[in-house]
């Protein structure tokens, strides 16, 4: 498919040199380019087909990448990723050793901040600002954020801060809801332009000063122009935050971007740029569908994106059939997600009881003391939420549910390594985080009907507790529609075996039964990670020459050094291989290619044991064990 201008592309400093009359079939070209592209590779694509006119504006008017263009949360940086040299390498997107799926700093000097959770652009952008105005610099710094982004406190706090510094900072609201889109059109892209020319601005700013020796008068004027702005533009919140608001445009406008934000660029202190775009504006499957051509596998353009159901439930799956069976047991039951309804299996929970149903945005914090509101009520409040998500509530689970010793339920999807979305994305410490606090119950299922088992057993006690299951299908367990409760803290050998007993939690149960049956290994699922089965890790101890943990944890204060703490509680001295994921954050990939890099594969749980025995033969100590 032919890319003539797109082509010729190769840096923003080429962008920069074209007629303006050109960026139309620019723009049209890279929208094409990028659905050809993540249909090869999947990926984000609705998004980043919203934003290909601005993309360009962006990098047309502002001097990237001295000027700074901070993206929020980074799904919809790929036309970014294509104008600023990286086009050639978009087929290696999301692979190992490929373009990662976020802006990353160490890819490009025009990836000013790396990013992946959302609501942090105003913030970084408000920091590049001030360090340009306290070294004189005379550059520019950008926050593109969307209106999901701009529903969490982070953005807030932020955008308060940034009024009252009246440091130079332009905030982009890439609004593609299309809530207001009747206001959308020719008299608000004009009234933007005004707002934004240099005229009405001298205007104002004389306006101002001779008016203010006048209090009254200068209230008044400043009233009746404010009455005038929210009369035509839903602008008067930020405002009052301290920013110039200009908007809303039509983000699909090339002509009226690139002139607003050339007007703009010019201002001095906070402005606020509304601009509405559509999410997969170009891709008609993708219009009609924004939502399910967020994130897509490959896919052939043509017919678009088909489903591919495998025959195992997910985990996400499994969650979502028990939180409706269990809601229908339950009228107690409240589920709560911060804008992953899709993401944790919610929708047919919120379809089947809206009124039981919270979803708060982009606001984790607020979502856990929301349940613990609910909790205090004697409601049964079940988060779910992704596992690197629930870093960012560390205070509220700890402060306002575990202090309290609330019964709220986190049903903890996507933890461990995830795969293609890379660091900002894997639940690498849930283990690690929750373990050490007081009052945790923490589980860990082997196979969907355990983590069906363990999210009603999680359920029924009277404190908190969390079910963490990682990204994707099981072994294929079928599910049992009868549900009990397991007995806490209580592990299951599934296997015995001599001289080595592999502990393993989780998803990573499967992986050392197959090194078990390699090497005649005792093979235990621990299932809970808090409280650890203690007498069983002593029988363990006792009876075996080497414990080996294995989870898909981080190993420092995982469920490994559980495992370590009771020992030596104990005084029991064994050998003791505790297998996790490193102390270093794994780059995108797959998840099967992660997990063998960090030594959790049947294979290198075998490799490992067999190291260790060989090591004490050469010390003349027992010799190597034997395998099948």
């Amino acid at each position: 498919m032919p890319y003539p201008l797109l082509n010729a592309v190769d840096h923003p400093g080429h962008l920069r040199a074209l007629a303006e009359g050109q960026l139309p079939q620019l723009a049209d070209e890279l929208r094409r380019f990028l659905i050809d592209s993540v249909g090869r590779t999947g990926g984000h694509l609705a998004a980043n087909l919203g934003v290909v006119e601005l993309t360009v504006a962006l990098h047309y008017v502002y001097n990237t990448p001295e000027d700074r263009l901070v993206w929020d949360v980074g799904h919809q940086s790929y036309p970014h990723k294509i104008l600023t040299g990286r086009r050639e390498q978009m087929p290696s997107l999301r692979q190992k050793d490929g373009l990662a799926g976020f802006p990353k700093r160490g890819e490009s000097p025009y990836d000013t901040f790396g990013v992946g959770h959302s609501s942090t652009s105003v913030s970084a952008a408000l920091g590049m600002a001030l360090a340009a105005e306290r070294k004189g610099e005379d550059r520019k710094a950008v926050a593109i954020i969307g209106d999901g982004a701009l529903t969490a406190g982070m953005a807030f706090e932020a955008l308060n801060h940034a009024g009252d510094l009246h440091t130079d900072l332009l905030v982009i609201l890439n609004d593609n809801d299309m809530s207001i889109s009747p206001n959308v059109g020719g008299l608000s892209n004009h009234l933007a332009r005004i707002l934004s020319g240099k005229l009405y601005v001298t205007m104002r700013e004389q306006g101002k000063k001779a008016l203010k020796n006048m209090p009254p008068v200068w209230e008044l004027a400043r009233r009746a122009e404010e009455h005038m702005k929210g009369m035509v533009v839903p602008g008067t919140l930020f405002e009052e935050l301290g920013f110039n608001y200009i908007g809303p445009v039509d983000g699909h406008d090339l002509p009226t971007l690139v002139k607003t934000l050339r007007n703009l660029r010019g201002l001095k202190g906070p402005q606020f740029l509304h601009v509405v775009t559509k999410k997969g504006k170009g891709y008609q499957p993708a219009e009609e569908n924004p939502c399910g051509y967020h994130g897509v596998g490959a896919f052939d353009p043509r017919v678009g994106t088909t489903s591919s159901k495998s025959k195992a439930p997910t985990y996400t799956e499994v969650f979502g059939e028990w939180i409706c069976d269990m809601a229908a047991q339950d009228p107690r039951l409240m589920a709560i997600t911060p804008a992953m309804r899709e993401g944790s299996g919610l929708v047919n929970y919120s379809e089947r009881f809206p009124k039981r149903y919270f979803d708060v945005g982009i606001a984790e914090q607020h979502a856990l003391t929301l349940a613990a509101g609910l909790a205090c009520e004697g409601e049964k409040p079940v988060v779910a939420i992704y596992s690197t998500f629930l870093q960012r509530a560390y205070d509220q689970l700890i402060h306002d549910v575990a202090i309290q010793n609330l019964p709220v339920l986190f049903a903890i999807d996507r933890a461990g390594v995830v795969g293609p979305d890379g660091p900002t994305h894997a639940g690498s410490f849930d283990l690690s985080y929750l373990r050490c606090i007081p009052n945790m119950v923490v589980m860990a299922p082997a196979d969907e009907n355990e983590c069906r088992q363990m999210l009603y057993t999680g359920f029924q006690l009277n404190q908190p507790a969390a079910v963490r299951y990682p990204r994707g299908s099981g072994p294929g367990v079928p599910l049992q529609k009868t549900m009990s409760a397991l007995p806490v803290g209580k592990a299951d050998v599934l296997r015995t075996g001599r001289k080595v007993a592999i502990l393993a939690f989780g998803c990573m149960v499967q992986p050392a039964l197959q090194a078990g049956d390699e090497l005649d290994a005792t093979v235990v699922n621990m299932r809970f990670v808090k409280p650890v089965d203690e007498a069983l890790v002593a029988h363990m101890a006792e009876t075996h020459e080497l414990i080996v943990t294995v989870e898909d944890n981080a190993v420092m204060g995982g469920a490994g050094s559980a495992v370590g703490e009771c020992l030596a509680a104990q005084g029991l001295t064994p050998a003791l291989i505790q297998l996790g994921l490193p102390d270093v954050f794994l780059e995108h990939a797959t998840r099967g290619e992660l997990l063998n890099e960090a030594g959790l594969s049947a294979e290198n749980i075998a490799a490992r044991i067999k190291a260790h025995f060989a090591r004490e033969a050469c010390h003349g100590l027992p010799a190597q064990i034997n395998s099948h």
